[in-house]
């Protein structure tokens, strides 16, 4: 069989293999401590779960309009005013199946043969792939530890070309838990608008921070920010709702509209009675956010004094998200040989850098309980000193 050309081109997600590796191994009893998922280990709130069930008992199980039911989008709309500062109507908002696919349609809708798009290292792993699916190239500019893993105003200007089309810009950020000062967002900004091009802000770990770290969205900034501004959300991470397949962009009209043409050949619309719980998430009480992040700031912590503990690893403190993006360069163990030993070795699933875009380094996701935490650092510690 002739698999088509755009599929060859781009590479499985490392981080759905590896952590379906993990569960393979659970399942033939083997005890396995996990850090691969980037998943909330919460039970969706049940304030969520039982209007969903009610919009199943009330009917709501038949097609609804491909770009959302109207309801959820002028919730939506609302959020994005109180929360963003952001002056967005239902009609600029389309409803997807999961943040994954609003980013993927945005790709398929605006990115074409010969357009850049900048994508900052460390990535999320599907940045570049979506690009390339699209037909687009992908533009990565390394950034580093010492800098905080955030690109600069001067490397963004540097790599714009007159090709570039689209800055993709992720905070808090998976999987380095990156958070942009608001100095530093409206300094990229004005590039974005210097060069007259198009940035996309991932927020999907927005309410996931720590310490009173603040969150501005670029498109808040001034009225030729927001122009040039599309945004992606939803609700997997801030309220446990993986599995729900719920996301949303927004932007100008006319590319919403391009947007809904191509999901009404695809996917149609989003499952119609989980929408009713996603209305349900951003207008019902909101105490969940704040009992989960408190857990994953516990979490954190604990993770950092025993990586902190180990010879030979280093790592900057996360201001969002729930990963730990641990520097393993003073072991000169490629990172994906490292991730495979330790899950071989020691039953400890983990993310290897390069799956990032950014050789050296492991991700660990500490969205999982303290017991499996505290054992799984203990295999860690245990593995590198036996590399020692």
């Amino acid at each position: 069989m002739t698999i088509a050309d755009r599929v060859n081109r781009v590479t499985p997600s490392m981080t759905l293999a590896i952590s379906a590796k993990a569960k393979a191994m659970k399942a033939e009893g083997l005890d396995v401590c996990s850090f691969s998922a980037g998943e909330p280990d919460f039970d969706t709130p049940d304030h969520i779960k039982a209007a969903a069930k009610q919009a199943l008992d009330q009917g709501k199980t038949r097609y609804g309009p491909a770009a959302g039911e109207p309801a959820l989008r002028r919730a939506i709309a609302q959020k994005l005013q109180q929360d963003n500062d952001l002056c967005y109507g239902p009609e600029n908002i389309i409803v997807t199946n999961g943040g994954k696919h609003s980013l993927y349609n945005l790709m398929m809708t605006l990115i074409g043969p010969g357009d850049e798009v900048i994508i900052p290292a460390p990535y999320w792993v599907s940045y570049p792939e979506m690009v390339t699916l699209a037909g687009g190239t992908p533009v990565i500019v390394p950034t580093d530890l010492a800098g905080g893993y955030k690109i600069t105003p001067e490397q963004l200007r540097r790599h714009i070309t007159p090709q570039t089309r689209l800055f993709i810009l992720n905070s808090p950020s998976n999987p380095t838990g990156t958070v942009y000062s608001p100095e530093e967002i409206k300094a990229l900004a004005e590039v974005v608008i210097e060069a007259d091009i198009w940035v996309v802000s991932d927020e999907i770990y927005e309410k996931i921070r720590y310490d009173d770290v603040p969150h501005l969205s670029i498109g808040a900034i001034g009225p030729e920010a927001y122009q040039r501004t599309l945004l992606s959300n939803g609700f997997a991470k801030a309220y446990a709702m993986t599995g729900w397949r719920i996301g949303y962009l927004a932007g100008p009209v006319e590319l919403i509209r391009a947007m809904n043409t191509l999901q009404s050949h695809s996917t149609s619309n989003v499952c119609t009675f989980a929408q009713y719980g996603a209305i349900a998430a951003l207008e019902g009480p909101q105490d969940c956010i704040a009992t989960m992040g408190h857990a994953f700031a516990q979490r954190r912590q604990v993770m950092l004094k025993a990586i902190h503990s180990i010879p030979g690893l280093s790592c900057a403190t996360p201001q969002g998200a729930f990963y730990l993006y641990v520097d393993i360069s003073a072991l000169a163990v490629p990172s994906l040989d490292f991730c495979s030993q330790l899950l071989e070795e020691k039953y400890v699933a983990t993310i290897p850098g390069v799956a990032f875009g950014a050789e050296g380094s492991i991700r660990l996701s500490y969205a999982t309980d303290l017991e499996t935490i505290e054992r799984g650092l203990e295999r860690l510690a245990a593995f590198v000193r036996s590399r020692s």
